[in-house]
This record gives C-alpha cells, structure tokens and sequence, in this order.
C-alpha cells in the first residue's frame, strides 16, 4: 500500500496588539484637543487683551491711600472706544514723556477746561462754571493738600488742551503727574481700571 503524506503549510498568526494601539491612539487624542484647547486659549487670551481688558500691576505709592504698591487691577479698554473719559476716572496710560512705561493717575480736569490749585485745593472753570467750582474729592482725605507745578503751577489758571487730560495721583506730595509733566492725550490712555483682584483683602471693583 503506498502510502500518501499531505504536506500542511503552517502559518505564523499574529495578533495586533490591540491595547498597545488603543492606548497611542488615546494619546494622539489628548494630544490634539490639548493642542487645540491651547490655540483657542490663546486667541482669547490675545482678543481680551488687546481689546477689552489687560492687568495691570500698581508700581510705587503715587495713588495712596486708594491704590496701593503691589496691588494687582483690570484695566477696560472698551468703554472709552463708546464714550468719552470722564472726571474722577482712574485711567491706565501711557506716559507721554515715555511711552513705554504705564501710568496710573486719577482724571481731574476735562479738555478744554481751566484749571487752578489755590491755597491746596483745585477749583475747575468750564462753560457750566465760568466762575469757578472747586472740586469736590471725596475720595481723598480731608487733610491732603495740593501744591502745582511746573506745568500747571499754583495760583494761575491753566488751559487744558482740547483732546488732552488733566491727571493726578491720589497721593498729591508723592506723586508724578500733569502738574509736573503736562496733560495726557487722549490717544495715549489705555483704558480704565475697573477691578482689582488682588491682594484678597481688596478684592472687588474700583470706585
């Protein structure tokens, strides 16, 4: 009898490494959305601050007692693109005789007003008050007194240029502002702090 042998091939089988794979393509995943959360992040990041707000950092004690060194604000740069500045508003701007150092100064006088520092106190002439109106700072205290300056020295009424700003610093004896250094151009504010978010202490918008 003959005998007949059927050869059988054999074949390697391999399995795919199904976790191994799942497990990269998990990764790739997180990956991707990390990368797109982070895109989107950063575009808002870029829209609100170069168009509705930025932080700003208080430097030194030129606002005192109201604004503190160290102290951490918002600044809006929206609302002055829908009306204009208005007096008592702490403005963010860029100083005029360096532009690029920020300042933070309270709006006293508007443009085209006349300006007098007499006997410590200010006094605004304008169409309403042609006579003169001493200004009312509730938010200082009783006892500041405020001297001028070489720009807008005391006991002589000073113009205000038209499109231009009459600032100062809370801190009247400490302070760096239009009396010594002229009015700030409206091109140059920045916009106006509206809320501080640090310390905790005095967490909350600014009056």
């Amino acid at each position: 009898m003959e005998e007949t042998t059927k050869n059988t091939e054999i074949k390697d089988v391999q399995l795919k490494p199904q976790a191994e794979e799942s497990l990269s393509k998990k990764v790739g995943l997180f990956f991707v959305d990390f990368l797109q959360t982070f895109i989107i992040a950063a575009a808002v990041f870029i829209l609100v601050y170069h168009f509705l707000c930025q932080p700003n950092q208080v430097l030194g004690a030129s606002m005192d007692p109201n604004f503190e060194n160290g102290q951490y604000i918002l600044t809006d740069k929206i609302s002055y693109r829908l009306h204009e500045p208005k007096r008592g508003d702490v403005i963010v701007f860029k100083y005029p005789n360096q532009p690029t150092l920020d300042y933070i100064k309270r709006i006293i006088a508007l443009p085209g007003e006349e300006v007098l520092l007499h006997e410590g106190r200010v006094f605004i002439f304008n169409s309403e008050n042609p006579t003169g109106i001493e200004l009312n700072e509730g938010y200082l205290p009783s006892t500041v007194y405020t001297d001028g300056g070489i720009k807008f020295p005391s006991n002589i009424k000073t113009v205000v240029p038209l499109n231009s700003y009459f600032v100062m610093g809370d801190n009247r004896e400490k302070s760096s502002d239009s009396r010594a250094w002229g009015t700030v151009p409206k091109e140059d504010i920045i916009g106006r702090a509206v809320f501080r978010y640090w310390p905790p202490s005095k967490f909350g918008f600014v009056k």
